[in-house]
């Protein structure tokens, strides 16, 4: 009769260290990856920033040159000379999003569920607007919403003006050169920035989610309400910042489809910079405009967290 012994277990290998410099490179790595990208923010975005800060509390002309004062009151000036163009600006930046959201928000979630082997041609029909120019986009809509154009026909037949003149935002039979027109063409330019970040979104739900509520007999619409929006808050979050913020800043779209009625506080920036020539007052609507859209954005991502939506 034999017995077994076993063996004595091994001893653990010991540990080897890197060398000291390795472990230096290894820690400045990161570092080193990131500084192409921060000279390039510094440049181009912090030191313009702090250019135009310095601007805004100068005073003096073009003439005789500008100079530091610490004029602030400058800011409030500003302010209540072109209140009326920050709130057109918000309104119609708003209607834009929301007009983006409604639209988009179907067609991302078709692209993800439903459009199978076209998904592939309905993505890129929704970035082909990208391949043409901003400016060119835009000048295309005068001809779409030109006067006894075929829209404006559609649009009278369906008593559609009479209700948008009632608002406000057209002017009798006429869709340009009213505010309907400026908010047609930021809802068309911006809305590829709403779809892309839905898709996104609504692609990386998973799919036996889905089909988890149809085993407990969830009616559909209650599968949209209690899964699928809830899970796309991401991308709603992302599309209507990447809409409102650029939307509210925007001047072409007011310049090329709207009036003097329909001027938006990009217009004035554009026009203090450019034609008046008024530095100082065209760099403090630009931090007023910062600051207000900081504010709105801080407030619209503490109320959109999923706390607030259960």
């Amino acid at each position: 009769m034999t017995t077994v012994t076993e063996a004595p277990p091994l001893a653990p290998a010991p540990e080897t260290k890197p060398p000291r410099q390795a472990r230096k490179r290894g820690r400045w790595t990161p570092y080193l990856l990131l500084l192409p990208g921060l000279l390039w923010l510094f440049v181009f975005f912090a030191l313009p920033v702090v250019y135009q800060a310095s601007t805004s509390v100068q005073t003096g002309s073009l003439e005789e040159g500008y100079e530091v004062t610490w004029h602030f009151a400058t800011y409030w000036d500003a302010l209540s000379e072109y209140w009326p163009q920050f709130v057109r600006s918000v309104l119609y930046a708003a209607s834009a999003t929301v007009l983006c959201l409604l639209l988009g928000y179907p067609l991302a979630y078709l692209i993800a569920f439903r459009a199978g082997r076209w998904r592939n041609l309905i993505m890129i029909l929704v970035i082909a607007p990208f391949f043409t120019s901003f400016l060119i986009r835009t000048l295309a809509w005068k001809t779409i919403l030109a006067d006894g154009g075929p829209v404006v026909d559609a649009l009278n037949t369906l008593h559609v003006l009479d209700v948008t003149a009632w608002l406000g935002w057209t002017a009798g039979d006429r869709v340009l050169a009213t505010p309907l027109a400026v908010v047609c063409g930021l809802t068309y330019n911006f809305l590829p920035f709403m779809i892309l970040p839905l898709y996104t979104s609504l692609e990386r739900i998973d799919p036996r989610l889905h089909e988890a509520a149809n085993d407990l007999y969830a009616r559909p619409s209650t599968t949209f309400r209690r899964v699928t929006f809830p899970l796309s808050m991401p991308g709603v979050v992302s599309g209507t910042l990447l809409t409102f913020i650029p939307a509210s800043g925007d001047y072409i779209n007011s310049d090329l489809l709207g009036s003097t009625d329909t001027r938006m506080v990009g217009n004035v920036i554009q026009s203090q910079f450019l034609r008046i020539l008024d530095y100082p007052t065209a760099a403090a609507l630009s931090f007023l405009l910062m600051a207000a859209i900081l504010v709105v954005v801080t407030l619209y991502i503490r109320k959109s967290g999923t706390e607030d939506l259960v």
